[in-house]
Parts: structure tokens; sequence; C-alpha cells
């Protein structure tokens, strides 16, 4: 055999490690228990809540289809939390092929539900009948109320779904409906403190969905309540997104019908807003991604205008205006009821639509409607029509721009942005990092720290301009904010491009104070008023720093840094008998070293990506936060933050040894 021969058959040598026994077989739920990240996305705070929102979604379902107009859920102390409804009650009958209850089945075994029977529901947000299993299947425990036909029937579980008390008739009733409570399991989920925050706003949301449904949260901790109706829908909603802004014209809102499709579309323009804002939703399920109902109302919206503008001599044939420019400033909330058969989502987390049809339902929708809207109401669209052009124009200005720029560039050394800016040394800007660092101490260390080929660094002088609700003109002016601008490359607000940043990642590392905590609101709200595709495009971090450094006193190399009080606990645990404490309280205190290895070095720093997962609590904390009013500040400052006199740090130094 020669060595090539040779070779080739080590290279294929199949080891008897590798054989049928490998091979595991998991059964009942331990698939989800093991994966949970493919049936919720992850396991932090977003997939502990999309247990919530999978039991909520049941009861919308309900509600949907004509049964029952009040939710309730409540968060206990003990940290379960419990879904309401006023639907038809859960079947409790034996089902046929198992044996078994059927409400036992539901929460048991996946892809079952009534999701898949047209008879059982014309319109639900589920498709795979999985929500109630998975959300069992990742609880410590949970208990199934239901309410049918004058009797109150029971059944519980444990241990990620391992039934616990078999169905059980315990009283009579006038009510209908099911009450689930489970308790998530503290072995799946880091974290199990749900957020009241979090669900307030999601059933808000809801009920902007469900005109004419009511949503009640309560909380037994704080003894707080709250109530969400709404009789306008979609009207209310896009008003409630843009209350902070400048409108041009009124909320315009349609409804129609097509193929059994039915089409919700409300939407305002606003000048002083350079961002596209569409929310779309398919059987009241957000989707995230979009999907084939915002491709239709995008091309709708383009075609329609267009159709419009030349149609009454506003534009000339072949000087179309592009969706871009449409879309410039405006807020629109899409909602389609797709009917059973014809759902389909891309993914089980149901972030994108996938059903071809809703196209051209929203297509003919827009088509038909809004061009009837701007024939009635003339001088609203000629005023768009304005406006887009005044967005072309700006857009088309900047492209010149910067292609002289590329062009100047090649001949002269390029510009010098800002004599505190360390520039990366790379032009491969994808991987190129901009670290945007509070204060010249921690700039100079940050500098030292730095990877200067891929790296570079912005110290600010001190804290940014707020610029929420600022025209663009105030924040052009601003120096820090020029600089910011100018550095990145990719120009602002209407012209902003994202194609163009020299950055691939825009990293916030400021103190972990207070201060640090202003300065990173300031500067995202810079991001989201004028930047913001860089959110969208997931190119914003916020860093962070360790708060604290666990050290042997005898031999400081022994060190285990930590980012909470868990990790502190820890660590002290780790290094033993004789340790020392040091409080980071801001990033100029650790040297060049230490700031590398803890928050800058790729292979050892921890991010955090700036996501939009909630458009109706950012736009709502946003003008509570940042707003000009004081008084709506004052109390949400009085309802969510805890004051103390003692330093929390005072009281873990008490332990040192």
């Amino acid at each position: 055999m020669s060595e090539e021969e040779k070779l080739e058959a080590r290279s294929f040598d199949v080891s008897s490690d590798y054989d049928a026994s490998a091979i595991e077989l998991l059964s009942g739920l331990e698939g989800v228990r093991k994966r949970p990240g493919m049936y919720i996305g992850s396991t932090n705070l977003t997939g502990l809540h999309h247990l919530v929102w999978e039991i909520v979604d049941n009861a919308v379902d309900e509600a949907v289809n004509g049964y029952g107009k009040k939710i309730t859920v409540t968060l206990h102390k003990n940290g379960s939390l419990t879904v309401e409804d006023e639907g038809r009650g859960i079947p409790v009958d034996i089902h046929q092929k198992t044996g078994i209850p059927a409400v036992q089945l539901i929460y048991t075994a996946l892809h079952a539900g009534g999701k898949f029977n047209s008879k059982a529901y014309q319109v639900s947000g589920g498709l795979h009948g999985v929500g109630a299993t998975v959300t069992n299947a990742l609880s410590e425990w949970l208990k199934v109320r239901v309410y049918l036909k004058g009797k109150i029937y029971e059944i519980s579980f444990k241990d990620g779904g391992k039934l616990d008390e078999p169905l059980k008739e315990v009283g009579e009733t006038r009510k209908h409906g099911t009450t689930v409570t489970f308790k998530p399991d503290p072995a799946i989920f880091p974290n199990t403190r749900f957020s009241y925050e979090t669900i307030s706003s999601r059933l808000e949301e809801k009920s902007y969905l469900l005109a004419g449904v009511r949503f009640v949260l309560i909380d037994e901790n704080t003894g707080v309540k709250r109530e969400f109706y709404c009789e306008h829908g979609l009207r209310e909603y896009v008003q409630s997104l843009v209350k902070e802004k400048t409108p041009i014209g009124q909320v315009i809102d349609f409804t129609g019908e097509y193929n059994g499709i039915r089409v919700e579309v409300a939407m305002q323009w606003c000048s002083q807003d350079y961002n596209e804002n569409i929310y779309s939703y398919a059987n009241d399920v957000r989707t995230a991604d979009g999907g084939s109902h915002e491709t239709g109302f995008k091309q709708g919206l383009t075609k329609t205008l267009n159709d419009w503008a030349q149609s009454s001599g506003l534009i000339k044939n072949g000087n179309s205006l592009e969706g871009s420019d449409i879309r410039e400033g405006l807020t629109a909330v899409i909602s389609v009821k797709v009917p059973e058969g014809k759902l389909e989502y891309e993914g089980q987390t149901k972030g994108k639509l996938g059903t071809p049809e809703a196209l051209p339902a929203l297509t003919s929708l827009i088509s038909s409607r809004f061009s009837y809207y701007l024939n009635e109401h003339r001088d609203f669209g000629v005023d768009l029509v304005k406006k887009c052009e005044a967005s072309r124009e700006a857009r088309e200005a900047a492209r010149k721009a910067r292609e002289v720029a590329r062009g100047t560039r090649k001949k002269q050394p390029e510009m010098i942005i800002s004599d505190k800016l360390a520039a990366a040394h790379s032009r491969d800007y994808q991987e190129n990092e901009l670290f945007i660092v509070e204060g010249d101490s921690a700039g100079g260390s940050a500098k030292s720290a730095r990877d200067r080929s891929h790296q570079a660094i912005l110290p600010l002088r001190g804290k940014p301009l707020n610029t929420y609700g600022l025209p663009i003109s105030k924040v052009t002016e601003n120096l820090e904010f020029s600089t910011l601008i100018q550095t990145i490359n990719a120009g602002v607000g209407p012209d902003f491009n994202v194609e163009d940043s020299h950055y691939g990642k825009i990293i916030i590392m400021t103190d972990a104070d207070t201060d640090g905590a202003h300065i990173q609101a300031l500067l995202l709200t810079f991001f989201y008023n004028f930047m913001k595709p860089l959110i969208d495009k997931g190119m914003v971090y916020v860093a962070r720093p360790p708060l604290y450094c666990v050290y042997k006193k005898s031999d400081t190399r022994k060190h285990i840094y930590c980012w909470g009080e868990e990790e502190l606990n820890v660590a002290r645990e780790k290094i033993g008998a004789g340790y020392g404490i040091k409080r980071y309280k801001g990033l100029g205190e650790m040297n060049p070293s230490q700031l590398a290895e803890t928050t800058m070095s790729k292979a050892t720093r921890q991010l955090l990506r700036v996501e939009i997962e909630d458009p109706l609590a950012l736009e709502k904390k946003m003008s509570i936060l940042m707003g000009k009013d004081s008084a709506p500040r004052w109390d949400w400052i009085q309802e969510n933050v805890r004051f103390v006199v003692e330093d929390e740090f005072a009281s873990i130094l008490k332990g040192e040894k």
C-alpha cells in the first residue's frame, strides 16, 4: 500500500466508539429540556417570557375566535404566574387514539392541540401545537384548571412536565374558560423573575390588536393592577407610537379581506423622523422579521403613491419615487388574520410570516384603499409627495458627496476627524470596531489596551446632548455628535447609509454607574433617532466592564473578575481565605491590560447587543425618560427605582476575610 493510500485509510478509519449505542433517543419532553433554545429562542429573559406568551397567545386565540372578552395575568409572590381566560375551556374528555384526557395530551405531547383543526379555530397564532407543551416542559410545576359545562376540573404536572395529579373533577361552576399557573424551572433559566413592565407592554400591545378585549395585569408583589382596553384598534396603536412626534396629516387606517385573509393597516407620516417604523403581526403574533405581509405592504405603497403622483401630474414618468424615500418618517402597523391551512411561519418563534397569499392581500388593499384616500385628501397627497421628493434629493446629494469623497480620498491623505480619535489601521471596515468611551482617563487606558489594527477609540468630552425631539440641524451643530457622525462616515438622518459605515461594531463603553448609564441612554437615543439602521442590523453594542475583582492578598496574580453579585460570591469561595475585593467605579481604575482582558479583547469580553424587541415599550420609555415633560419621568422613577441609604458594596465588604 502506498503512503497516499495509507493516509487515506487512516482518514476514513471509523472509530468503534461511534455505533448504535451512541445514538440517543429522547422521549417525551426530554428534547425540549435538552435543547430549549430550539423552542423558545434562548434561556435568557427573552426566552423566559416566551413561556408567558405561549399561554397568553392560547387565551388570545380563544378571544379572536369569539370566545371570551377578558384575559387576566397575575404575578404571584412565589415566582409563579397565572393566565386566566373566558374561553370555551380545554376539552377534558378522553382522546380516542391515546386513551388519556385531551387536556393532559395538550400539555405533554408535542404537536398536539386544536390549532390543526379549522373547526376548532378559524384563526390562531399557533401552528405547531407545541406552545403549552413547551411551557410545561420548562416549568418546575404547572397546574391547569378548566371551567367547562358547569364543572371544574384540575390537573397538575411537575419536574418538567411529569404528571403530578391526574385530571379530576373538583367542583361546580357557572364560569367557562381555562386557568394556567406555572413556575419556571431554575434548572433551565438563570433568572426566573418575570418583568412586570415587559408583560404590561405586551398586554397593552395585544389590546390594540384585539379591540374590545380587556386585558388585566395584577402584581401581587406590589399590589399594582393595570387594565388595557381599546375600542379603535390599530388607529390607537399608531397614535400611541407617534404621540411625541410631529405628524403629517391624520392616522390613515384600512380594513379589508382577500381570499379569506383579513387585513388591517394603520399608518402615519411624521416630520423630523428619518426612520421607517413598520410593525407587523400575523394572527396577533408579532412578526419581528417581517414576511410576505410586510413585502406586500411596501410594494403596494410604492406603486400606489407613484401611480397617483404621476396621474396627478406631480411627478413625471420615469422619475418614480423609491420605496425608501416614501417610507421615510412612516410609522405603520400591519395585522393579518390568516385562516387555518394557510398560516406559515418561518421558525417556531414565529418571527417571519411565510404565507404567500398575504402578499397580494396587502397589495390589493393598499392599491384600492390608499389611492381612494389620496383622491379624497389631495392636499395631504401633495404634501406627502413633496416630502418624498425632498427625501430623494437629500439621499442623492448624500450619495454624490460620498462618491466625491471616495474619489478624493484616493488622492489625498485621510482627513483627521478628531484629535481625540485613535483610528483603526485596517480598511476592512466590517471587522473594525469603534469604542465610544467616557472621558479622557478611560480613553487613555482604552487606547493602550486596544487592538490597533481593528479597534478605534473615541473619548467623549462630557455628557452628550439629549437628541430626543431635536431637529437634525441642532444635532449636527453639536461638537460631540458631529465628530461621531464624521467618524462613522455613513451620513446621518435621511442620508444615513449603513453600508458606508467604517465600523462593523459600534461599542458604547462607559463606567458602571449612574452617569455611565445616562451616557448610554443619550447615545442610544441618538442612534435610534438618526442612525437606526445600525441597531436594526445588530451593529450597536454596550460593553460590560466587570464590577469587582476578587484577589488573593498574598498573591495578586490569583484573581477573578465578577460582573454580578452571584459571581462575586462564587469567586470568594474559589479564592478562599485571605481574599480582597476591588470595586471598579470607573473604567479609568483599570490598567490597560486589565481593560483589555475584561472588556475589549474579543476572546474574553462580554458585549450586549442592542435590539428593539418591543417597539411600544421603547417609544413609551423614551418619551418618559428622555422627553421634556418631567412629571411622567418622576412618576416612573417613583414606581420603578429603589433607593437605598447604605452602599450595597459596603455591606459586601463587611464579610471580607
